[in-house]
């Protein structure tokens, strides 16, 4: 469940709201908000908190008459959080005491942080999912959602078809009223079976936010050990089974060149597509924590940078 001992990290949006106010991120529409868009001169009833005393000061000394002018600011919008979570039988076998990384407490962890920034945020929450091999889909709308969205990626199981992401993207475009421009759309998969480009095009054409969560052990799918000669337990997504394999160095090393490969290319893609990957190598809440604010910080600076 969130608390407000959880650390958060702000939303933080690659282009202004379109929606609902009384939110906290900056939209098109001019109103009550934080986020300074322009200045114009006043109106009868503007506020006073609104005047710009040191512009309306230099430009009647520039007329010689008095001039009033008012800061416009962008009313702050309540976006939309959406957690859509890879729930593959290769996503579920690394579980304790197992000495690989667990991608279910990865989950686990990850969605506590997403459920308590969307919280701070008073953002709506929702999340989908295929671990019964039906979609599970938590609309958005209702405050206890997030303690719902958590509840149910501690206890889901892993049987959702290899092809899962696609479909849950398809799934999300048919909810057009549920699902506005500026939804944020937190993908969770370690992206070994990765959806295709048009898929992540298709999704993005709809205006969504989409963020990928890449989970992938540090050791064994980022990289690769060198354990030549050394017996390696191996498990099998389909039946939980784990057995023995002995490689070679040579295999050992061809293993850590296509892991460290793949794994740049996929990040690579991502950002070809215009998206910005989180990555994930570690169940550690503190540090799953930090990749966040990381993510959301370079965000951030990026966007004023535009």
């Amino acid at each position: 469940m969130a608390t407000p001992e959880r650390p958060t990290f702000p939303l933080v949006p690659r282009r202004r709201l379109v929606g609902l106010p009384f939110g906290d991120l900056p939209s098109r529409r001019r109103g009550h908000g934080s986020d300074v868009i322009g200045t114009r001169a006043y109106e009868i009833g503007d506020p006073v908190s609104t005047i710009d005393w040191f512009a309306s000061a230099r430009l009647s000394a520039a007329t010689g008459r008095d001039e009033i002018i008012v800061r416009d600011h962008a009313a702050d919008e309540a976006p939309r959080v959406v957690l859509v979570c890879d729930r593959r039988p290769a996503m579920g076998i690394y579980e304790s005491p197992l000495p690989w990384l667990s991608k279910p407490r990865v989950i686990v962890e990850a969605t506590a942080t997403l459920a308590a920034s969307t919280i701070a945020a008073r953002a709506d929450m929702a999340s989908l999912d295929y671990g019964d091999g039906e979609p599970y889909w938590l609309p958005p709308g209702r405050r206890d959602v997030p303690w719902l969205v958590q509840e149910r990626q501690a206890a889901a199981g892993y049987d959702a078809p290899e092809d899962n992401l696609v479909v849950a993207l398809t799934f999300l475009g048919q909810l057009h009223s549920d699902l506005r421009t500026g939804t944020f759309v937190f993908v969770l998969s370690d992206f070994l079976v990765p959806p295709l480009p048009d898929a992540w095009l298709d999704a993005a054409a709809r205006g969504w936010d989409l963020v990928p969560v890449v989970i992938q052990d540090p050791v064994w799918e980022q990289s690769f050990p060198d354990v030549g000669s050394v017996a390696v337990p191996i498990v099998d997504p389909r039946t939980g089974r784990t057995e023995l394999l002995r490689l070679s160095r040579r295999e050992a090393r061809e293993f850590r060149r296509r892991n460290e490969a793949r794994l740049a290319a996929l990040v690579a893609e991502l950002v070809s597509l215009d998206l910005e990957p989180i990555v994930l190598g570690t169940s550690d809440p503190y540090e799953i924590d930090r990749a966040f604010v990381e993510w959301a910080e370079l965000r951030r600076v990026s966007r004023w940078a535009r």
